[in-house]
């Protein structure tokens, strides 16, 4: 019987062309010769227009970065001090300030008014500046987000962190939480204490040195300025999509009050939406500055061929999710023939196969298409195939951190557990789509 890391190879002639086709019936057939069915789905649905905008300038500012940073390698040793980012901060300051405004207006209301008619107001507005206030973030808890382990439980783990963080120009983290997402991010809590979600999809389908490689991007930065991420700019962001949340219109409207509340809240808004667009596309810029920035900081941790191969792996996200979905349904149905606690053996091993068996075909098919649509990680990235070309047109450099097999099997029985219990929850729980 054959695996879902085996498919057949299939020979057919292109349509357009007529060159020879050698496919594997896993993937998607196509012409290298004249990209004959090389983006059979065309481009990505646009969910909204914030979404749109997004990806326009995400284009725009991508060519123009790369063009910049391409001709001044002193670039990259500069913190931007623009009059964007100076508004950006002027509008998330006054973001804030309204939310005080609000805070102190239902206090006023509360002691003014107590005992009458004031308190129903300032209860309401006294709880919706607490909701909108700026937060330090928060450690995950550990039953919504698979394990989260400190140092003492993953002490090679860390050493590696904090060694590919030195590279980077900046110190380690505090904190890594291992969960079932296909993803790998870095977030402050606290106030100072650092995060680093990985994601076990992504984890297990790189190679060591892509691993390297993907904790020299996202500690990479801490090290170049990025704002966004930041308790001012970041918290405002996170306050205008609350103000958007509240402000819902009810999507089938049924009766005359319901249709005046929509039309009420239309437009406030449409002006939280406008404050939205306009400080996203005031910090757009930097935070695409940020993560070519954050590219050079994963080749220099783990060389320019390991960060390049990484972005062709985040090509192949979606089949990543596929087989794993695919994996996962087969398990559930079969879970009754299982031992208790044992569903999710292997799942980890099968995806890391199916990823190791992807032929540059479908890598090189991908990178064709990816420059077709623009195709960027999210809407705040750069496109992924200016991020590949810059690396690719600048100097070859070496890794600084070493991904020897003894460190790489000390880590594996480091995350052992992690592995189990994420792999038995997805089993359990299904992935999300599926």
């Amino acid at each position: 019987m054959r695996t879902i890391t085996e498919g057949v190879l299939d020979s057919s002639r292109c349509p357009e062309c007529g060159t020879d086709i050698q496919a594997d019936s896993r993937f998607t057939t196509w012409c290298p010769d004249c990209d004959w069915n090389v983006d059979p789905g065309g481009p990505e649905e646009k969910k909204s227009r914030l979404e749109m905008l997004r990806r326009t300038l995400a284009q725009r500012h991508g060519e123009k970065l790369l063009a910049t940073m391409s001709a001044d390698a002193a670039e990259e040793q500069r913190t931007p001090r623009d009059v964007y980012g100076v508004l950006a901060y002027a509008i998330a300051l006054l973001i804030h300030g309204v939310t005080a405004v609000l805070f102190v207006a239902g206090v006023w209301c509360l002691v003014s008014g107590w005992g009458g008619f004031l308190m129903l107001p300032g209860a309401f507005l006294l709880l919706l500046g607490w909701a909108l206030r700026p937060r330090l973030g928060r450690l995950p808890k550990e039953e919504a987000t698979g394990v989260v382990l400190r140092r003492s439980d993953a002490p090679t783990l860390f050493a590696l962190i904090d060694e590919v963080a030195k590279a980077s120009g900046t110190r380690g983290v505090d904190a890594v939480a291992v969960n079932a997402e296909t993803n790998a991010s870095v977030r402050t809590y606290g106030l100072r204490g650092r995060l680093l979600t990985l994601g076990l999809p992504l984890w297990e389908s790189l190679s060591p040195e892509h691993r390297i490689a993907l904790l020299g991007h996202e500690l990479g930065h801490y090290s170049n300025g990025d704002t966004r991420r930041g308790l001012v700019l970041g918290s405002a962001f996170r306050s205008l999509a609350l103000w958007l949340y509240y402000l819902s219109p009810d999507a089938n409207p049924t009766n005359a009050l319901q249709i005046v509340t929509n039309l009420v809240i239309s437009v406030p808004r449409l002006l939280v939406l406008g404050v939205l667009m306009l400080l996203d596309t005031l910090t757009l810029r930097a935070t695409q500055r940020s993560e070519y920035l954050a590219d050079s900081a994963a080749a220099r941790a783990g060389s320019t061929e390991a960060a390049v191969g990484l972005m062709d792996r985040l090509l192949v996200i979606d089949s990543i999710d596929i087989i794993l979905r695919s994996e996962v349904n087969s398990r559930r149905l079969r879970r009754g023939g299982q031992a208790r606690g044992t569903e999710g053996d292997g799942l980890w091993e099968e995806l890391a196969a199916h990823v190791a068996s992807v032929p540059e075909s479908e890598y090189e098919r991908q990178r064709r298409a990816g420059a077709l649509r623009g195709h960027s990680v999210d809407a705040t990235h750069p496109p992924t195939h200016l991020r590949r070309r810059r690396l690719l047109d600048g100097a070859a450099v070496p890794a600084v951190v070493a991904a020897d097999e003894e460190r790489v099997g000390r880590i594996a029985a480091e995350l052992a557990d992690a592995r189990r219990v994420v792999a038995r929850e997805v089993v359990r729980d299904g992935v999300d789509g599926a």
